[in-house]
């Protein structure tokens, strides 16, 4: 159901945005291809997107496909040029670019400007791409904060805490987002400043492209908490980074979007991010009304969860993709553990939107927590056990809301890798998203050991109970209404030294002897060990997590009618 603007967001003005890269959609056939996307986004309150554009040679093609498409569907979209691929002198095919679509229907203005943003392009002479493009523009680059003032509005791409050298953050220097919308704002002088808002950061390219980086920025609760500091700021643009850039895990679109794959399968695959659209429905429709509170804006109640799917202690050095050297080092690449994965917690991340007051209870492995929600926003981080993850939303002795997520997490190294990416879910659950079978998968296998993983998804549905009388709640936690935030120190799993720092894997090989609390499959059943005896029966796919693929050992005795796994040995 398309979603109308109240008469509040109509009059200030405010407008939300969200990235998307074409560069990686070239597999599009016709404007149709775009309208999922398009529609999804105007359903969620997001009001364009920001195309980012290199100088591929389909890029034409797919931009005339987006803006038919966003005319059809009541959206804008606008062209942001990268320059990581276009060069600050190219201002007569910047201006050319502009002048061929900013006379289309589905172009976003600013009165009669057209609006137009970019990827970096410090030194770019927008004088002279004005004079090119031959129309009125309204020009929001992202420049660095000390030239965005010969801008008309600018645009902060640095969405994460970090060191000021595009890292995570240190002891020594930790730069808050915070830190740089106040840089924008002072440059800008009054102008319009487009704030950034992202999700997480993880990025894991081995030697298998030319591209090798590896790290990761401090992402846990940021979702929740940027959307609360917009309130507070209420910028005049919000930008979402992003829309469908899969290989640093940011999206906040469907797996399911079409686009071609550079390897980014291996810690994108069974990994939906949904829920934090969810999530930020709230927040855009109070952001855009000019409002403080996202209370009012809170139209049921929902669970949004999310956690990484491994400890951080798994050793995954002897398979990991990125363990090879590469030929073209550079400051964004290391080998192994992502550089910043210290800055990460190992805690299951919880925001519950109510319209009342209630319970929250989350049981994570062996871990259990339970938190008071007021009615309104709510954000908590509970200890991260290794196993199932359950979450329960309980009033008035009653569970109003109950489901395990279809993700267990895991001890070892799912497909081998190092996987700081987030899995999303939510309570009432949603559609299932997964990948599409081809494109989407065409880069699964590059730098991964052969037989420990299958390019396909495998996450069914999550599961959810109906009202049953509430537990008795243990560890109750509290905190204020909006922005209620509750730490908790992370619980080692069963079999940890003494120390508390769980025993790490050799290998991910050796994980398919191991319990089945390593799930990544959709079964809600109780998993148990697989022997290693011959003849093994395997009746469900958490049992051979995390290579989800059956060994020569194994039976497959599954549901009748279901489809066996896939044998580790490609036989």
């Amino acid at each position: 159901m398309e979603r109308r603007q109240s008469p509040e967001e109509q009059s200030t003005g405010k407008m939300v945005f969200a990235h998307f890269m074409v560069g990686i959609v070239a597999g599009r056939t016709g404007a149709a291809d775009y309208d999922d996307d398009m529609t999804r986004a105007k359903s969620f309150g997001i009001d364009a997107f920001a195309l980012n554009i290199g100088t591929d040679t389909f890029t034409d093609e797919q931009l005339g496909y987006a803006y038919q498409s966003a005319a059809k569907n009541g959206m804008k979209v606008f062209i942001s040029f990268d320059f990581n691929w276009f060069k600050t002198s190219q201002t007569a095919d910047v201006g050319a670019k502009i002048k061929k679509f900013g006379g289309q229907p589905a172009q976003l203005k600013v009165g009669d400007k057209v609006f137009v943003s970019s990827f970096s392009g410090d030194g770019l002479d927008l004088a002279a791409v004005r004079s090119a493009a031959g129309r009125p523009l309204f020009i929001a680059p992202n420049f660095n904060a000390a030239k965005a003032a010969n801008a008309d509005a600018a645009f902060n791409w640095i969405a994460w805490p970090n060191n000021g050298a595009n890292k995570a953050p240190t002891d020594a220097v930790n730069v808050t987002v915070a830190d740089g919308d106040q840089a924008y704002m002072k440059a800008l002088g009054g102008k319009p400043y487009m704030a950034p808002v992202s999700p997480w950061f993880f990025t894991h390219y081995g030697p298998e492209v030319s591209y090798s980086k590896n790290w990761v920025f401090p992402s846990d609760l940021l979702w929740y908490e940027r959307w609360t500091e917009i309130l507070q700021l209420g910028p005049q643009y919000v930008e979402i980074i992003t829309w469908n850039d899969y290989g640093e895990s940011h999206y906040i679109g469907p797996l399911s979007s079409p686009h071609n794959d550079d390897g980014n399968s291996k810690w994108v695959n069974d990994m939906p991010h949904n829920g934090w659209l969810d999530m930020a429905k709230p927040f855009i429709a109070a952001y855009k009304a000019g409002a403080k509170s996202v209370n009012k804006y809170i139209e049921k109640d929902q669970i949004v969860y999310w956690y990484r799917p491994s400890l951080k202690s798994a050793n995954c050095d002897s398979t990991d993709n990125t363990m090879k050297a590469v030929s073209n080092p550079t400051e964004n690449f290391f080998q192994g553990r992502p550089n910043g994965a210290d800055t990460m917690s190992d805690s299951v991340f919880v925001v519950a939107l109510l319209k009342e007051p209630a319970t929250v209870e989350v049981s994570s492995g062996k871990s259990k927590k339970t938190f008071t929600a007021q009615a309104g926003a709510n954000a908590w981080a509970a200890p991260m056990g290794v196993g199932k993850q359950t979450f329960s939303l309980i009033r008035g002795g009653n569970s109003v809301l109950s489901g395990t997520s279809p993700r267990d997490i895991s001890a070892d190294c799912i497909c081998g890798i190092y996987n700081f990416n987030a899995y999303v879910g939510t309570l009432p659950a949603g559609q299932p998203d997964a990948l599409q079978t081809g494109n989407a998968f065409e880069g699964f296998a590059k730098g991964l050991v052969p037989g420990l993983c299958q390019p396909k998804p495998l996450l069914k549905s999550p599961t959810s109970a109906g009202p049953a009388p509430a537990p008795a709640p243990a560890d109750i936690e509290s905190g204020s209404n909006d922005k209620n935030i509750v730490t908790a120190p992370v619980e080692p799993p069963v079999g940890a030294p003494s120390g508390g720092v769980p025993a790490p894997s050799s290998s991910a090989s050796s994980s398919a002897a191991k319990s089945a609390t390593a799930s990544t499959s959709a079964t809600t059943s109780t998993s148990t060990g697989i022997a290693t005896g011959g003849g093994n029966k395997i009746t469900s796919l958490s049992q051979l997590a995390p290579l989800n693929c059956l060994r020569k050992d194994q039976v497959w005795a599954g549901p009748a009618g279901s489809d066996p796994p896939a044998p580790c040995d490609g036989r």
